[in-house]
């Protein structure tokens, strides 16, 4: 197995701190902080930074360091909704093809299961949700709405991830699927449809509620070490 890069390594745990709001919105480091904190270089702990940028989480401030981005609610509801509009368009192009069952095999076998064979670890679970619905896109056939559509998915990441931090959310979710998946192979467009659109939005606002309670309990503690 290859040994991670330092530069990966600074990401994972620079990404892990964010994650778990030891840095709010607001909060600003050095890069000669966060070497220290890691014990590394400025080399890789920059290169780790600069990809945390792209992604959205934090901004440069010349003369000021790194600051950790605000979170705009408004702007993720805004692409939650181009999500679903996309995903509904992939559900016609699907419930009019006739392969239909064997465009969706692979993801029949992992969500219309019995409840003793469904996953039960949370990140691996997490991340089989996000792949469902590129992969519904992808099925579909059209390759621009699916690029487009992985495009949205990287930038809601930053709050998607909360989601599965309440273990309920693994058996509402493999229910969810399951149905979505089931009305697809009766190539019940409609339905298919209205059962994306209530998933979508569930998982909108879940997220949203996590995230503002996590940054609400963050706020209240003192300050944490960046890396624990």
């Amino acid at each position: 197995m290859p040994v991670p890069s330092l530069a990966n390594v600074a990401y994972d745990k620079l990404r892990q701190a964010l994650d778990n709001f030891q840095y709010v919105p607001g909060d600003r480091f050095s890069e000669n902080e966060v070497g220290a904190e890691l014990g590394m270089s400025r080399t890789p702990v920059r290169e780790a930074l600069v990809r945390l940028q792209r992604e959205g989480y934090i901004s440069v401030m010349p003369k000021l360091g790194w600051v950790v981005n605000a979170l705009d609610f408004t702007v993720f509801e805004q692409l939650y909704d181009v999500r679903a509009v996309l995903e509904c368009a992939a559900v016609d192009l699907l419930t009019a093809d006739h392969d239909v069952a064997l465009r969706l095999a692979h993801l029949s076998a992992l969500w219309c299961v019995p409840v003793p064979q469904r996953l039960t670890e949370i990140a691996e679970v997490s991340r089989h949700d996000e792949q469902f619905h590129m992969d519904l896109m992808t099925a579909s056939g059209n390759l621009e709405m699916a690029r487009i559509h992985r495009d949205i998915t990287d930038r809601i990441r930053i709050v998607r991830r909360l989601e599965f931090t309440r273990n309920y959310r693994i058996d509402i979710t493999y229910e969810e699927h399951s149905r979505i998946l089931q009305a697809l192979l009766r190539r019940d467009g409609l339905q298919a449809k209205i059962l994306l659109q209530k998933h979508v939005r569930v998982s909108r606002d879940e997220v949203k509620n996590i995230t503002l309670h996590m940054l609400q309990n963050a706020r209240s503690k003192q300050p944490l070490a960046l890396i624990s």
